[in-house]
């Protein structure tokens, strides 16, 4: 049987970008940081994400039904490691807004979509979740923030 350790080490090979989904809940805002976020439908627009059954965040954005997703961009890695930190106070400072939806945003992200979850899968220790994009934005042009091997890193001109 493939062991944990392998599996991370194997996985963390493909390259991914990073996003924050944040909510406006019932318990005030709340966020976390995901790399295992992708499209899946342009018609309808659904997205997908994996949420841990060890977030102690995602719970009360499931609750709230719906999210913020920001495409984070190469100048987002601390901002990033904050909302990777549990019990951190990841809305502290400025540089947010509210989608019309009502969902805090960071302002400098790359582009942004609010979203309706449309179904939850169990899947191991994690949960699938479906969502419909309902509206979003492009905001800015700077590189993505990529995340390859446990660290954040650079693309590099092809």
């Amino acid at each position: 049987m493939l062991e944990q350790r392998s599996f991370r080490d194997i996985l963390g090979r493909f390259t991914t970008g990073v996003v924050l989904i944040t909510a406006d809940t019932a318990d005030g805002p709340k966020g976390m940081a995901v790399n295992s976020f992708t499209s899946v439908s342009l018609t309808p627009p659904l997205v997908a994400l994996c949420a841990a059954d060890s977030s102690s965040t995602w719970p009360a954005i499931r609750d709230a039904g719906n999210f913020a997703v920001t495409i984070l961009g190469d100048r987002h890695a601390e901002l990033c490691r904050l909302f990777s930190t549990k019990g951190a106070d990841r809305f502290a400072g400025g540089g947010w807004s509210t989608t019309r939806a009502g969902h805090p945003i960071p302002t400098d992200g790359l582009g942004w979509l609010d979203c309706r979850i449309s179904t939850v899968h169990r899947a191991g220790d994690h949960e699938l979740v479906i969502a419909e994009a309902l509206e979003g934005d492009l905001t800015d042009q700077a590189g993505p923030l990529v995340f390859h091997a446990g660290r954040f890193t650079a693309l590099a001109a092809a």
